[in-house]
């Protein structure tokens, strides 16, 4: 699935100084306004604002709250704000986008992979692990999450992103004890986090 893209939903006062041209251009050209109308306008508008700033405050707070019950708080803020689907979802949607976050990075890891094979044969046995354990990722762990959150049983979805996170270190873990870095250490890294702080975000729902 391709990524959303990027959105701020943090309330500035740019918002304000464009709403209050647009009020200034009214006044200036709506001359069949009464004075009684001009003088609501200034009202309106700033229930208009402070409607805005409530309800981002409620998308903020969600995505915060969530955030905080899992292991990677910045991680997971950072990730969910990339997405202007968050700012409407509900907890278990917020665990979709995770789901499918983690799905994206699975697919990039198997292309790699394949790079990896071409170019690094002696490689092929720890590559062959983890090409293993990155489908199994995308043709079993995420389906499994993405049903089980849409149908309301949570318990599965944790389940299918536990397995993730544990598939990711079994990937790191083909290239043997002696290697501290792997060629998909970054990668591994990513996912085992991302479906850790899936896991994170599912566990609420339990």
């Amino acid at each position: 699935m391709s990524k959303l893209n990027p959105s701020i939903y943090k309330y500035t006062t740019h918002n304000h100084l464009i709403f209050l041209t647009l009020l200034a251009i009214i006044f200036n050209t709506q001359h069949t306004h009464t004075e009684l109308e001009m003088m609501k306008l200034p009202l309106i508008l700033l229930s208009l604002l402070q409607m805005h700033d409530i309800t981002q405050l409620k998308e903020q707070t969600l995505v915060e709250t969530a955030c905080a019950n899992t292991l990677n708080y910045d991680l997971c803020v950072a990730t969910l704000h990339d997405f202007p689907l968050s700012a409407t979802a509900d907890v278990a949607g917020l665990g979709l986008i995770l789901v499918d976050v983690v799905n994206s990075k699975a697919e990039a890891a198997l292309s790699a992979i394949e790079e990896l094979r071409r170019r690094h044969p002696e490689m092929r046995n720890a590559l062959g692990q983890c090409w293993i354990s990155y489908k199994a990722v995308i043709a079993a762990d995420v389906p499994e999450a993405v049903a089980a959150l849409t149908k309301g049983v949570p318990k599965f979805a944790e389940s299918g992103m536990s397995d993730a996170a544990w598939e990711a270190e079994i990937c790191e873990g083909s290239f043997g004890r002696a290697a501290a870095l792997t060629p998909l250490s970054g990668m591994n890294k990513e996912i085992h986090d991302l479906a850790e702080v899936a896991v994170g975000i599912i566990r609420i729902l339990l």
